[in-house]
């Protein structure tokens, strides 16, 4: 597939950036080496291994690498991986962790530990960033990947930590984000109109800062301006949505890869809210998508240099 302007001027903004010190954790298939070998080429990490070494060296073998290309960390399984991953997080070592061949509740068990001090003041949530040739611009879907059922609290801290890294990315915008229910009016018998209603009032109260907040809003009116004109919706974000935010874990994964996998769209995956981006990369993921996320996890780290993330 060819790339798009869009992914194109992401990959672009990395240029002149330092490669991103990054935890490889568990990285004991050799399918993980694909993107890893491409973005440390492309200048965006460098990897540190953290596994048991000699199946890390044979995935690397296996992958047509040297066994003794990148850095390798040896610990004795993966649980010891994603400690020691979110030990050197906490401490500084390094600036990003990408996941390898283990479970993301593994792996997010260890972050959220207390001892690794990786924690924020935030809810740590997940942000796909879709790209598509049928929208005009990227957006965000948030969160489909870690929290299953946030209730009003979680989903300000989702809002929050979206509304931050779309501000790293596009800084003179302010973004439009588009709290996503079945329906564009509230309803009390659908608990996720009163929490839309709920977070656009936080906005005035200066809660949520940042951003254009609308909602409740369906799919099609968040996303098309016909079909927000038809349903009469008088709203500055609708039909223009820069943020989607989800009900619950559910909606917001079969959306994303419904566009991934049936609409050809290149999706990006990070959490955000912890001390550094950690990057959800699936094995089902393809090269571009883990080397977009790559991209991320670099300008996320440039952003919080600056000072533009908390």
């Amino acid at each position: 597939m060819t790339m798009t302007p869009h992914y194109q001027a992401i990959m672009a903004r990395c240029a002149g950036l330092l490669p991103l010190k990054t935890a490889i954790v568990h990285p004991v298939q050799p399918t993980v080496f694909e993107a890893v070998g491409d973005a440390v080429a492309a200048g965006l990490i460098d990897p540190v291994l953290i596994g048991p070494a000699t199946k890390i060296a044979r995935a690397l073998t296996q992958a047509g690498h040297k066994p003794d290309t990148y850095e390798i960390i040896d610990t004795p399984h993966s649980h010891a991986a994603a400690d020691k991953a979110a030990e050197l997080g906490g401490a500084g070592q390094v600036g990003a962790i990408m996941k390898g061949s283990l479970h993301s509740d593994e792996l997010l068990k260890a972050i959220l530990a207390p001892a690794a001090g990786l924690r924020t003041e935030r809810r740590i949530s997940h942000v796909f960033l879709i790209i598509t040739k049928d929208y005009p611009h990227p957006f965000i879907i948030t969160d489909a990947a870690v929290n299953i059922t946030p209730d009003l609290e979680d989903k300000a801290d989702i809002v929050r930590n979206a509304i931050g890294l779309w501000r790293v990315l596009w800084p003179a915008d302010t973004p439009k984000v588009a709290i996503l229910a079945a329906v564009e009016t509230v309803n009390p018998r659908m608990p996720a109109t009163l929490d839309a209603a709920a977070l656009c009032k936080m906005v005035d109260r200066g809660q949520i800062e940042g951003a254009l907040l609308d909602g409740p809003l369906a799919f099609d009116n968040a996303v098309s301006l016909t079909a927000a004109k038809e349903k009469g919706i008088i709203s500055p974000v609708a039909g223009q949505a820069d943020i989607l935010v989800v009900p619950d874990i559910e909606s917001g994964n079969m959306l994303a890869k419904q566009l991934i996998f049936l609409g050809g769209a290149d999706a990006a995956g990070v959490v955000l809210g912890a001390r550094v981006p950690i990057m959800l990369t699936s094995r089902a993921d393809s090269v571009r998508a883990r080397m977009l996320s790559c991209a991320l996890a670099v300008l996320i780290d440039d952003g919080r240099k600056k000072g533009m993330l908390k």
